[in-house]
């Protein structure tokens, strides 16, 4: 079990390394164009993503996610045990990554993010980016699961677009962007909110996931 736990950490890590370190050189060398420099970093993600599910997901699952590893324990695919620890390696995963991106641009190791991240339309953002992320990993699971590595980060590439929280849909991610005060950061009192808001979008997926992909219906 020791490897899949450190692929969960390992991907963890490169996720948190693509969405940070590509938001700081994209902010850097924007020269203050929003658009471009999100453009830029939702790229980065979805091509960070598409590389660790393939090539960690014939390992662990490639889950670097609490709220998919949640969602496979709740519908009973995955032991309780398993699960806290795949979710305890994510989260120290994603701040190693953070950390890791910070000594490579030359920042300062501990940081707290001050960018505000809350509000109704954003709360409302991460039930939606959460909910269509589930549906994208189960769904896929259910129907090609070939696909999934494409899918989802397509998905989290458009993600960044079309809700107005860029689509964090990871409370590992949430978690560990709290401690980075750059372009991808967020208030560390607004995590909280955003997490149950991520929760609250799984559970809205796994009713929809039971309806509409269980065979067992």
């Amino acid at each position: 079990m020791k490897n899949l736990i450190f692929a969960e950490f390992l991907g963890a890590s490169f996720l948190l390394i693509a969405v940070v370190g590509s938001g700081i050189m994209a902010e850097t060398l924007a020269d203050g164009n929003i658009a471009l420099a999100l453009l830029a970093n939702a790229i980065a993600t979805g091509c960070m993503l598409y590389c660790i599910i393939t090539l960690f997901g014939p390992v662990s699952g490639a889950h670097f996610n609490p709220i998919v590893t949640l969602a496979f324990v709740l519908r009973g695919d995955m032991p309780t045990k398993r699960g806290a620890a795949f979710i305890a390696a994510q989260i120290f995963g994603a701040i190693t990554g953070v950390l890791l991106t910070h000594a490579m641009f030359d920042q300062s190791l501990f940081q707290l993010s001050q960018t505000p991240r809350t509000g109704g339309p954003l709360w409302i953002s991460e039930i939606f980016a959460s909910f269509g992320l589930l549906l994208i990993v189960f769904g896929g699971l259910a129907l090609n699961s070939k696909a999934i590595a494409s899918m989802v980060a397509l998905y989290i590439t458009g993600a960044y677009w079309f809700t107005a929280s860029t689509s964090f849909a990871n409370p590992a991610v949430s978690i560990a962007r709290a401690l980075s005060d750059t372009f991808a950061g967020i208030y560390p009192a607004h995590v909280p909110m955003f997490i149950l808001c991520q929760l609250i979008g799984m559970a809205l997926a796994l009713c929809v996931i039971r309806i509409i992909f269980d065979k067992k219906q």
